[in-house]
């Protein structure tokens, strides 16, 4: 089992956990459930896909929140 880490508003790739994690140990646990559902998917692999935020991304929202207003920032 992996988990694997993408920004979920340019998809690039952030990394890749390849040990096997209890997903509490990741701190899933922490989040609200409406949070675990729109942020963690699992695989039937078994890998959990978790949609985060890269710096970049962060960058640009934190210098233009009217980003926050749009579907999808990288068009």
């Amino acid at each position: 089992m992996a988990v694997h880490y993408k920004c979920r508003h340019c998809q690039t790739e952030l990394g890749t956990i390849e040990n096997s994690l209890d997903s509490n140990s990741l701190g899933f646990d922490q989040l609200t459930s409406s949070e675990r559902t729109e942020m963690v998917t699992y695989s039937s692999d078994g890998d959990i896909h978790v949609s985060a935020i890269c710096e970049d991304c962060h960058e640009a929202l934190m210098r233009n929140p009217d980003f926050h207003e749009l579907d999808k920032m990288v068009q």
